[in-house]
């Protein structure tokens, strides 16, 4: 098994309130990008890391990495992103190595992700071919109309939130970005385009702890978790 991940940290991450795109941003005085890509360095089943940015970043990026210690000797592969998510991963998809038979993907601004659930995700893709990791939902969830007229209530006992990593058998997630470019289809993960193909997806439990860093105060929570968390720093 080979697997190769591909890092989407294209986005412009303007809801963080920084002049920056969020994976640049220092939490404990390390770029979020570079704690992200940490992980994956320590996790024993990723052979090769695509890390795809934003055309406008790419001095930058490779600058943070070429000039970082433990990103600096690690093996890596810079690719510019398209106008979406979904299109920033079909470019990563691109420059996929030969020997490449499962794909990871995960978002740039998730630097909590630990090895251990990295290497759970891909040794679980030979038997299931798509897998993604997520947390049960402990919120009561509402499906409201456009006047915010509530509609339902679904149960929750079988809604998760759905966090990266996603692994994909490599012909699979290939596949699925190609239906889709052709029908025009867009998606908030790679797993919908899976599902749109007819194909199952599975599902194990993630950590609560693997936060997309979005919003100020997720970055609040992000400096608290590494104040708190020797293992972070």
């Amino acid at each position: 098994m080979n697997a190769t991940a591909i890092i989407v940290a294209a986005g412009e991450g303007r809801r963080v309130g920084a002049n920056i795109s969020k994976v640049y941003l220092p939490i404990g005085g390390r770029a979020v990008l570079l704690r992200t890509l940490d992980q994956f360095s320590r996790a024993k089943t990723v052979k090769n890391i695509i890390v795809v940015i934003a055309k406008q970043d790419f001095e930058r990026c490779q600058s943070l990495l070429s000039n970082d210690p433990r990103a600096g000797a690690q093996s890596w592969i810079l690719q510019t992103g398209g106008s979406s998510r979904q299109k920033s991963v079909a470019r990563g998809l691109e420059r996929l190595p030969s020997e490449c038979d499962v794909v990871i993907i995960h978002d740039g601004a998730r630097p909590f992700v630990s090895p251990e659930l990295i290497d759970r995700v891909v040794e679980t893709v030979p038997a299931r071919k798509a897998v993604v990791v997520g947390v049960r939902v402990r919120d009561t969830i509402k499906v409201v109309c456009e006047n915010r007229q509530i509609l339902s209530t679904p149960g929750r006992d079988c809604l998760w939130e759905i966090q990266t990593p996603q692994a994909f058998e490599r012909s699979l997630i290939v596949e699925a970005h190609q239906a889709a470019q052709r029908n025009d289809q867009d998606a908030t993960d790679d797993a919908s385009l899976v599902e749109r193909l007819g194909k199952p997806v599975y599902l194990i439990e993630g950590d609560r702890s693997n936060i997309k860093i979005t919003l100020p105060e997720d970055l609040l929570f992000a400096k608290a978790l590494v104040a708190g968390d020797a293992s972070t720093k």
